[in-house]
């Protein structure tokens, strides 16, 4: 089963403006079959098999002479030294569009190299996880429960009777035994596990170096490492703090949030629905999707909008969306009726910025109907997982 994604359009437009795009993500989210699906012409060839990866970085000419563009090369990670003679090879063609589809799964690896070899040649498209439209246009009638825990990898739902745990238990094995074995050392892999997983408890908090350290068991250097290395491979993010210079009381930390909402809620020990609805991590596993669905939004977007969030000694506001001297303040909440006084918060911060520039301010949770909160002057509304998307991108900034 074929999953639309929104994406479609703009991965084929570059194609044909440009003689290389390098699609680039996680593992699982649907890189190889998107480039597969939209170039069916091109032939295919993947460099996750060790001896035509060898081929492609130790004898380049012979491999490019057994695939020749147009090709879809899989994995190219795992041979860097091929973007050289790719570069040669788009140099001797370059009124040609669309020659080469490369993608990969460790996205600083490949970046570096795109960046060294293939600068003013390549056009770059990061691929994340299913958007919750996308999900819904998948399996309409899916309880929210069960979209969360299977997150945004779309082999979970175009075959929804896989066994999620078992997808996410084979998952972490995967990246632990492949990715983080290419890429560093790690002394103890049992060590970086349970390093994995105390990130993961900690979604959607501002982040403390030390305590992550400290509660795993490693020094302060090894923990930055390895939280560098989860930010690169794009099982984790770090979303920055908004402030002014006028703004001296305000946090200036980053706030940890796990890009899957699955891989997060199956990292905590929740692996059903009655766990998740239960759990007391449900507030910052909602909060982890909205983040992860207001990223993908912004992603897409061609202008300059920014995704923060506002914590002072005070309140905090779990995102602020800047554009263009205007703001849009959102909290997450799970709950089907959020009250009036949910919104005190991000009336205090709308009070706090000059008058006029907060153009919207929403409670998003899993209301089934979108519809003011608070109406006045600054007005809140209450938005649901289906518009949250659109609550970023909407007509509001300038």
């Amino acid at each position: 089963m074929w999953i639309s994604r929104s994406l479609e359009p703009w991965v084929r437009g570059l194609a044909a403006t440009r003689p290389v795009v390098v699609v680039t993500g996680a593992r699982q989210t649907g890189k190889t079959s998107l480039a597969r699906r939209l170039f069916p012409e091109h032939s295919y060839v993947s460099l996750d098999l060790p001896s035509t990866a060898a081929q492609a970085e130790h004898d380049p000419s012979t491999f490019l002479g057994e695939h020749p563009p147009p090709v879809v090369i899989d994995e190219v990670q795992y041979a860097p030294g091929l973007l050289r003679h790719v570069k040669r090879v788009v140099d001797q063609h370059r009124g040609e569009r669309g020659q080469f589809i490369l993608t990969g799964s460790q996205p600083y690896a490949l970046m570096q190299g795109v960046a060294e070899s293939l600068a003013g040649r390549a056009a770059v498209v990061a691929v994340e996880g299913l958007t919750y439209a996308e999900t819904v246009a998948a399996n309409p009638n899916m309880p929210l429960a069960e979209r969360l825990l299977r997150g945004g990898f779309p082999e979970l739902h175009a075959d929804p009777s896989i066994d999620v745990a078992d997808f996410m238990r084979s998952y972490v094995a995967t990246y632990l035994e492949r990715d983080l074995r290419s890429q560093m050392r790690v002394g103890s892999l049992r060590d970086f596990e349970r390093f994995v997983r105390a990130a993961a408890l900690r979604s959607a908090q501002l982040l403390n170096k030390a305590e992550l350290a400290r509660d795993v068991g490693v020094s302060g250097p090894t923990s930055a490492e390895w939280l560098s290395l989860l930010e690169r491979g794009g099982i984790v993010t770090l979303l920055e703090p908004w402030f002014s210079n006028r703004g001296k009381s305000l946090i200036k930390t980053p706030k940890l949030y796990m890009r899957d909402v699955g891989l997060a809620a199956f990292l905590m020990g929740i692996t059903t629905a009655d766990e998740l609805t239960s759990a007391p991590l449900v507030g910052a596993i909602w909060e982890t999707f909205i983040c992860g669905e207001l990223r993908k939004a912004l992603a897409g977007e061609t202008g300059a909008r920014h995704l923060h969030f506002w914590r002072d000694r005070t309140k905090e506001a779990d995102f602020l969306v800047h554009a263009g001297g205007a703001f849009l303040l959102a909290d997450a909440k799970w709950t089907e009726e959020p009250e009036t006084r949910d919104a005190k918060r991000l009336l205090q911060i709308c009070d706090e910025l000059p008058t006029g520039v907060v153009r919207r301010m929403a409670i998003i949770c899993r209301t089934h109907d979108r519809h003011p909160l608070v109406p006045g002057t600054s007005p809140v509304e209450a938005v649901g997982p289906a518009d949250a998307a659109g609550l970023v991108t909407g007509e509001w900034a300038g």
